[in-house]
């Protein structure tokens, strides 16, 4: 892994803990619930939370009765992760793009725009092989992702978050290829200044990354309801797809 690359640094801190604390667990709690409606995967399944951040996901899927292993790069997510745990909830410190090895997996979860941090798209393509090399036959993967259409159409260029006295100042642009959000602030008496840059993925740039190594999209929705995907209206794109 190149340790310049931009998620390392930035996903580790108590910072970003911090400016994204507002996150709202009733609505993940109620989007994982619809999304097991819908796979109607069998209890006890052995499932992946992949990018699992401090394990917000990977409990309320346990809670739903699957055996749940949820991983991160991030040393400091895993480590709060890791008081969730008990007997089916486990968590570890992972690449996405790497495969865990001798491991299997009915289902695996990329939840909260999770995908698509790399500069190379080769790197891409090392994360969907993985999931495909975990999943056991005709296992699902479910990416949601943000709905980028919507994002660049509706950006924000310039904001200013207050969170537990610390001023976020918050600046954003597309380059064409990629979302950019700069944030600086300042605190502990320090000036720190990080960029979150994600690649500006489209429903056409998922189906054709899926299918060509080896997965069927089976579904794509546009929100936590799970209603029907619309490039320009909805909030999320959410891809379910199958190992062939």
């Amino acid at each position: 892994m190149n340790s310049k690359e931009w998620f390392a640094d930035w996903f580790d801190t108590s910072y970003y803990h911090t400016l994204y604390k507002s996150r709202n667990d009733e609505e993940a709690a109620k989007f994982i619930s619809n999304l097991l409606t819908f796979l109607e995967l069998e209890k006890d399944s052995k499932v992946l939370d992949l990018a699992c951040g401090k394990g917000r996901h990977s409990v309320t899927l346990n809670q739903h009765g699957y055996n749940v292993l949820g991983v991160d790069l991030s040393p400091n997510s895993i480590s709060k992760a890791n008081e969730k745990q008990n007997d089916t909830l486990s968590f570890a410190v992972h690449d996405m793009r790497e495969v865990i090895e001798g491991a299997k997996f009915t289902a695996i979860f990329n939840l909260f725009t999770s995908f698509g941090y790399f500069d190379k798209l080769i790197d891409n393509e090392s994360v969907i092989r993985s999931i495909h090399e975990m999943l056991e036959d005709k296992g699902c993967l479910i990416i949601d992702f943000m709905n980028a259409q919507k994002v660049i159409d509706n950006l924000v260029e310039n904001e200013v978050k207050v969170v537990d006295g610390i001023a976020f100042y918050l600046t954003r642009n597309y380059d064409g290829t990629h979302i950019f959000k700069n944030i600086h602030f300042n605190a502990d008496a320090q000036e720190f200044n990080y960029t979150e840059r994600v690649q500006a993925l489209k429903e056409k740039d998922f189906v054709q990354l899926l299918t060509e190594n080896n997965f069927e999209i089976m579904r794509t929705f546009g929100n936590f309801s799970l209603n029907a995907f619309n490039e320009k209206t909805s909030d999320r794109l959410i891809i379910i797809a199958k190992k062939i």
